[in-house]
């Protein structure tokens, strides 16, 4: 079959219908995000629906050559046009002789899920998270618990922007009923707490709304809703763990209604941000140390993989270090930080940005934001007379940001990163003072994360799914080292005019 595939079309034009539109830059380091548009947005669109059949045949042709069986399960989350999406996508697979499970509506880990419930060997679900309205994309994975990385991401991308398609034919498809209710069952099976917990979940309008106040429920919680009606425009705020209008929304209604945690999911459900009994909202890699914590106390010993973003309390905190834990630094983004647990027998690995990875007597390997929240509620459960507030104030104080973004093109970010990067290792080989004091360490491992003699750090990467710049500044001594780092950096940052400003600062 010859397929026209095009990087660029004109909306409402003969061309538009008849060629695949599949815009480059949409083939991200570990999945796939393209602008779909929607009715009366003028932005131009990335994709279109030909443009995701020919996803699908790539999609095929490349688990085809990789011998890993035909057998794949899809799903959706809860946007106007994801349906379609998905259907324009299991009509590529199908001609690629994919045999397609289709679970429905869905979580992102319910699609994980189903890849070991129902015994298939890859997956291919359509969602583009926490993105505002009006994205799409799809995650994929053919080796399970992990999902593509970025020698899958450009193999697929080879194979779809050249056409190379094996379309063999003899594709089937079925619908699997009734999923969402064995996922909830394999959720909460045995998981019930004895403490009595009055918990906010907040889902943002997205697809967790259909998942997670039952989940919460089932285990023994009492559930105050907030924004789980299910509404794709995310009339309030987007649905974002990390994004300070989700988590001080949560704030407001634990504090209305006195409820011991507030716990918020993102668009698809693989990750989970928290606010305790006290309206504090506490930044993932801090919710990360206090679970450490909890499962190094049941298992000493224990290996934790966390992303360069994350606090430096994993390496200094005594608690941790008495239990004999160890941490392994590593690249930010769920498909590093999965496949890097895997490779370490780790028991969980950490993200900043929500996501939550646990291996047995957890769970399987991938990122489930209700997985995190009963992993949470149980962890309160072993803490009788504890709030989720005393458990904050035992971490030894530091000073954070949340995750700031500036703005920067994707064709444009990850050279900037790279050119900062060398202006840090000129400063630190010429011993120039940055910030007020001399730079111990440079951790180049993910972008580049600046580490001053007095540990305060600040880093900067490439967003791996957005146009933009990933900011983040920790300090362990005060919020004025804090705010010193961040001006510091921001200052390098201010020599490159393709840096653009910021989605929220501290």
């Amino acid at each position: 079959m010859t397929m026209k595939i095009v990087g660029e079309i004109r909306p409402n034009s003969f061309e538009f219908e008849t060629s695949a539109l599949v815009k480059a830059s949409g083939f991200r380091e570990y999945d796939a995000r393209w602008w779909f548009g929607y009715p009366g947005s003028e932005k131009v669109p990335e994709l279109n629906l030909i443009g995701m059949q020919a996803l699908g045949m790539g999609l095929g042709t490349l688990i085809r050559r990789s011998g890993v069986g035909p057998d794949i399960v899809t799903g959706h989350d809860f946007r106007s046009y994801s349906l379609s999406l998905k259907l324009a996508l299991v009509a590529g697979l199908m001609a690629a002789g994919a045999k397609v499970r289709d679970i429905g509506l869905a979580l992102s880990p319910m699609a994980y899920f189903a890849q070991f419930a129902l015994d298939l060997p890859s997956v291919a679900m359509v969602t583009a998270s926490h993105n505002e309205n009006g994205w799409t994309g799809v995650k994929m994975g053919a080796a399970r618990p992990l999902t593509f990385g970025p020698d899958e991401m450009n193999a697929l991308k080879k194979i779809v922007l050249s056409g190379d398609f094996d379309l063999v034919g003899g594709g089937s498809y079925g619908f699997v009923p009734d999923f969402r209710a064995r996922y909830l069952d394999d959720l909460t099976q045995g998981k019930r707490i004895h403490r009595k917990l009055k918990v906010v979940a907040a889902c943002g309008n997205g697809t967790a709304g259909a998942f997670a106040p039952e989940a919460l429920e089932r285990i023994g919680c009492e559930v105050v809703p907030l924004d789980v009606e299910l509404d794709h425009s995310f009339p309030r705020y987007n649905p974002n763990p990390e994004d300070m209008k989700m988590l001080h929304a949560i704030r407001d209604k634990v504090l209305e209604t006195g409820a011991d945690i507030g716990l918020g999911f993102d668009g698809d459900g693989d990750r989970c941000g928290v606010v305790d009994n006290e309206g504090n909202e506490i930044f993932a890699d801090k919710i990360g140390v206090m679970l450490a914590r909890d499962i190094s106390a049941l298992h000493p010993g224990s290996t934790f993989v966390v992303d360069v973003k994350s606090t430096g309390l994993f390496q200094t905190d005594p608690v941790l270090k008495a239990n004999g834990a160890v941490t392994d630094y590593w690249k930010t983004g769920h498909s590093y930080i999965k496949r890097r647990v895997a490779e370490l027998g780790a028991i969980a690995g950490f993200e900043k940005s929500g996501h939550f990875f646990f291996n047995p007597p957890f769970g399987r390997g991938y990122d489930d934001g209700l997985v995190t929240a009963i992993a949470i509620c149980a962890m309160l459960d072993r803490n009788p007379g504890r709030s989720m507030a005393d458990l904050y104030r035992d971490l030894p104080l530091t000073y954070g940001t949340p995750t700031m973004s500036p703005h920067c093109d994707d064709d444009r970010k990850y050279g900037v990163v790279a050119r900062v990067t060398t202006d840090f290792e000129a400063m630190r080989a010429k011993d120039e003072s940055f910030g007020g004091q001399r730079i111990a360490d440079l951790v180049t491992v993910n972008g580049v994360r600046v580490v001053a003699e007095d540990g305060t750090w600040g880093l900067v990467r490439a967003s791996s799914n957005k146009p933009e710049l990933v900011v983040v500044v920790e300090s362990p001594v005060s919020a004025t080292r804090r705010r010193e780092m961040f001006d510091a950096l921001d200052a390098v940052l201010r020599r490159y005019p393709e840096v653009g400003s910021y989605n929220q600062t501290f």
